[in-house]
């Protein structure tokens, strides 16, 4: 496990010692334009927290809720997700473009990603967490993000992991995530059934379809997830081409 130095925006110094808690390494991922740093929730919990809090449709098709403050962030997402899983790790995304007065502020904090379902043995990560804020949405990041994901996770080592399956769910209705990653080469393998339950109704969510009578779950939505891979030899294939999307200016 990885042992990550944590260190106050204002004044830089070193305060304690942060165990991402993965399988895997955990380094910095770094484009021109784009940096992934291992999320802390010293340094970056709060600036997710402030940058997102606005706009409760980023969950449209997640089973999240708008959070209350930053400790309700840190408690359902953190504590109760990345923390206990050692195949999550979550990343705070940083548009190196704009203009900042530190490293981390309001100004390029761009939103968090991260690898989930991660398996060794497998050789298989997905790339989950996505929400990009949206002063920060069409732009170079999410293609940027999502790039130095796939090539930390598919090169060989000693630059990558070496993995040979990356996937990426996203709600059947989601239709802008679905395009934007089979731009990047990733190939739609299936579409999953009431795969999922959301507690409440978000209609933007649902398969459109009610519960049976006597359903164990009534009042609860079930979705539909598009399930897209991106593997090895896709990579070989792809990989020169992605790294000029990520590059691209326009």
């Amino acid at each position: 496990m990885s042992q990550l130095e944590t260190t106050t925006a204002a004044s830089g110094q070193s305060t304690a010692a942060y165990d991402p808690n993965f399988c895997f390494p955990v380094r910095e991922l770094e484009s021109e334009r784009v940096k992934l740093t291992p999320f802390i929730p010293d340094l970056h919990a709060d600036l997710y927290f402030q940058g997102s809090a606005a706009y409760p449709d980023l969950y449209d098709f997640i089973p999240w809720e708008t959070f209350t403050d930053t400790s309700d962030f840190v408690k359902q997402v953190i504590d109760s997700r990345v923390r206990p899983d050692t195949g999550v790790v979550l990343y705070a995304v940083i548009d190196k473009t704009r203009t900042s007065p530190s490293p981390f502020s309001s100004a390029n904090f761009a939103g968090i990603i991260g690898y989930m379902n991660t398996s060794p043995a497998n050789l298989s990560t997905e790339i989950g967490y996505a929400i990009i804020l949206p002063p920060f949405q069409r732009t170079h990041v999410a293609t940027n993000a999502i790039g130095l994901l796939l090539q930390y996770a598919l090169d060989l080592p000693p630059h990558g992991l070496g993995l040979r399956r990356v996937q990426w769910k996203a709600n059947r209705l989601n239709t802008k995530s679905i395009d934007a990653v089979q731009k990047l080469g990733f190939k739609l393998e299936a579409v999953l059934r009431w795969d999922r339950i959301f507690a409440g109704s978000k209609a933007s969510a649902t398969n459109g379809v009610k519960e049976r009578v006597g359903d164990p779950r009534p009042g609860t939505v079930g979705t539909d997830t598009a399930l897209l891979a991106l593997c090895w030899d896709d990579w070989e294939s792809e990989r020169a081409r992605i790294l000029e999307v990520m590059d691209r200016r326009s």
